[in-house]
């Protein structure tokens, strides 16, 4: 027992340490939804933070406020957000110029 209840919380570090990898971000997704990150994470939805979920080094989901999104970092190091919400509500986030 005590060996799942140390490689659970080995694991849970892990993907903490992993999560260092979300990228500098700012972008507006339909339905008049902000998503933002700092280099590092946090992920923020509508201006609250979100449960974020490592699922390799360059892919990332971020849940809040009834919204997933899926934080893409390309090749060239760009980023791409999409989301799901609401009532089968999905799209393409844009970026938001400083």
């Amino acid at each position: 027992m005590k060996k799942i209840l140390l490689s659970s919380v080995l694991s849970i570090l892990a993907s903490a340490a992993h999560a260092e990898g979300i990228p500098l971000f700012n972008v507006d997704c339909p339905g008049n939804v902000p998503v933002s990150a700092d280099q590092g994470g946090p992920v923020f939805i509508n201006g609250k933070e979100a449960q974020t979920k490592t699922v390799n080094e360059r892919y990332f989901e971020a849940k809040g406020a009834g919204v997933t999104v899926s934080i893409s970092v390309e090749d060239d190091d760009s980023v791409v957000v999409t989301y799901n919400g609401k009532q089968g509500a999905s799209g393409i986030c844009t970026s938001v110029d400083d």
